[in-house]
């Protein structure tokens, strides 16, 4: 991209306190106020209750109370102010003064709250947040669990991504789709204006200009670009309605389904494509979900890219929106997993398909009504959200049968509102009708897969454990699924397991696969990175090679 947009997100309106810098890089005004840092309770927000960062002192017992006090000046002032938050969890009310603004429930996405008959301008207000998070199941939990150990990590509560304020025209851009083809781009723009204004730049070029009556238009682009992991090229876009004006980008690329030469195939703008992934749960030693800087989203990846690695599965976790831009302006596919609530069960979820009893009829789970339209909820607010971010080519809805039920019915709710998209319905087992993949998790035994009528994503697999103490959570306990002792060995492990079974099962349909894991993660020790990132356990240049044998084998095979 040129200088003139290179500003907008990841360099500019750079606020000085923790993950300070813009957090909408999906939908950038020019109108920014931090409020990150600390509150008068000396906490740091954004960051977890139970997190080293946050400067909690105490243990959390499910009810806390955030204070700090805001001054909005008359020149901040357009028309409207509106109150955001990156995420709470779990429920969360907020107050100005005495005044309740907002209920929210769930602790993992965006929410805006419109406060300006709240507001007395030039004069100090106080803002509250009273905080609750008992770990209810009724509400996305992801990986979070009060006794963790193994697979189950330290829960997290509170503020944990960028509180922030923003002030609007009377009237404004709610929202903003974009949807990439091959050769143009399509906007549906919310917003009670009649006229919306269009440019889009490749660089310091500008490429179009237009204006629109209608808020869904398409716009040809000509010479394009396309959008890979190998050449992250982006388009930026200017929209104005009345007196709004808010930046944005795409990238031009698709995703689909097609036989190629006898065998379903998922193509990467029209042409077959190995995701060469690894699963990504999101925590970090100081902050658990929050890192302790945005520019750790960047390293992380890049350190993936150093390895061959194109794809990453973000497991069960909304990230802040700086990841999926950092994937966006690097080159990472990201394979998204809806957040699960409901009851996990070991001997269910996890023993039984383990030993190959993998069929169940979850439309007759006991499922109470309430965790049902909970997660639908969130699942549809998800895809919402994400949606303008190229990276992000494939969702998941369950994983591993944690909280499923009417896995079909929620594959058409996810069809109909994105079919832009790969759809894994069931990753793991438990497979019902309808999914757009075969998706498999295979551990303590040899990865055999059967042709099918579609595409295959080894959506799990690997995950041998290495501990280096001096880079480890937990000396005491270790847990993986087989056991290295050297950087050289866990480099042969696992180039064996790729070059024995990964790359003869791609000339049966495999697509794709994500191996167990980016990093470690507290008692996990089987990351290509030790969970503090300082040591790659891995030999780069070996993962490079077979990175390369993976891309060429499902190319020579088409």
């Amino acid at each position: 991209m040129g200088s003139k947009f290179n500003e907008l997100t990841m360099d500019a309106a750079v606020d000085r306190r923790p993950m300070g810098r813009y957090p909408r890089p999906s939908m950038v005004r020019d109108s920014y106020m931090c409020l990150n840092g600390k509150w008068d309770d000396g906490v740091t927000v954004p960051f977890p209750l139970e997190s080293r960062l946050s400067g909690f002192k105490h243990k959390f017992r499910g009810e806390y109370t955030y204070h700090r006090t805001i001054c909005i000046d008359k020149d901040f002032v357009k028309s409207r102010i509106l109150l955001h938050f990156g995420a709470v969890d779990a429920i969360a009310d907020v107050y100005i003064d005495d005044s309740l603004v907002c209920h929210h429930e769930g602790g993992y996405l965006p929410f805006t709250i419109d406060i300006t008959d709240y507001i007395h301008i030039d004069k100090v207000q106080t803002l509250t947040v009273e905080v609750r998070d008992h770990l209810s199941h009724l509400y996305p939990y992801g990986k979070q669990k009060k006794k963790r150990g193994g697979m189950w990590y330290t829960p997290v509560s509170g503020i944990w991504q960028t509180v922030w304020i923003e002030s609007v025209p009377e009237k404004y851009i709610k929202s903003v789709e974009i949807t990439p083809f091959l050769d143009k781009v399509t906007f549906d723009v919310e917003t009670e204006e009649e006229t919306i204004g269009v440019e889009i730049y490749d660089g310091d070029m500008l490429v179009y200009k237009g204006k629109s009556d209608n808020p869904y238009f398409s716009v040809p682009i000509k010479n394009p670009v396309l959008w890979t992991p190998d050449n992250p090229h982006l388009y930026d876009v200017i929209i104005t309605a009345g007196r709004d004006e808010v930046k944005s980008y795409f990238g031009l690329r698709t995703v689909s389904i097609e036989e190629v030469k006898g065998v379903p195939r998922i193509l990467l703008n029209g042409k077959p494509f190995f995701f060469h992934g690894v699963l990504d749960q999101g925590y970090f030693p100081e902050g658990i979900y929050t890192p302790n800087n945005e520019d750790v989203y960047r390293e992380d990846i890049l350190r993936l890219k150093a390895l061959g690695i194109n794809t990453i599965r973000k497991h069960i976790k909304i990230e802040p929106e700086a990841f999926y831009e950092a994937c966006d302006r690097l080159g990472m596919l990201v394979f998204q997993d809806m957040v699960n609530n409901g009851r996990y069960s070991f001997l269910r979820d996890t023993a039984m398909p383990t030993l190959g009893h993998k069929s169940i009829d979850d439309t007759k789970r006991r499922v109470k009504d309430e965790v049902k339209a909970t997660f639908e909820q969130h699942m549809e607010e998800t895809l919402a959200h994400l949606y303008n971010f190229p990276c992000i080519v494939y969702y998941t809805i369950f994983n591993e049968g944690w909280g499923q039920f009417d896995s079909d019915i929620m594959y058409d709710i996810v069809k109909a509102m994105d079919s832009s998209r790969i759809i894994d319905s069931t990753s793991g087992w438990f497979w019902q009708e309808y999914s757009d993949v075969d998706s498999l998790h295979i551990y303590f035994k040899d990865v055999q897969v059967e042709r099918s009528d579609r595409p295959i994503i080894l959506s799990e697999f690997g995950g041998y454990s290495y501990k280096i103490p001096e880079h480890s959570f937990n000396l005491k306990k270790n847990y993986g699924y087989g056991k290295a002792t050297s950087h050289e060995e866990l480099t042969d492990m696992i180039e064996k397991l790729y070059e024995e079974q990964i790359l003869p099962a791609i000339d049966k349909g495999l697509c794709g696969s994500i191996y167990t894991q980016a990093t470690d993660v507290e008692d996990e020790t089987n990351g290509f990175y030790t969970y503090d990132r300082k040591v790659c356990k891995v030999d780069a240049d070996r993962m490079r090679k077979l990175a390369d044998k993976l891309a060429k084998r499902i190319t020579d095979g088409t």
